[in-house]
């Protein structure tokens, strides 16, 4: 239940109000098309409930990434 979720992404943020902001946002960024909202923002409290989401985890960037696409004009 969403509830169980909402109540283990509390350990390690202790203000609801941010609680709602930080996985609203998160929803945002990581919602895939074609997938249910509710599925994401349920991943999203499940991923909060096992890392703070006041850290930032350093990502390395793809060297894919890196690689400046240029467009024909």
């Amino acid at each position: 239940m969403r509830s169980d979720l909402v109540f283990g992404a509390l350990s390690h943020v202790s203000n609801r109000y941010q609680l709602c902001q930080l996985a609203s946002k998160a929803t945002r960024k990581l919602h895939k098309p074609n997938t249910r909202l509710q599925d994401t923002a349920n991943e999203v409290l499940a991923r909060f409930h096992t890392t703070d989401p006041g850290t930032v985890a350093s990502v390395e960037a793809p060297a894919a990434q890196l690689v400046e696409r240029r467009r024909a004009a």
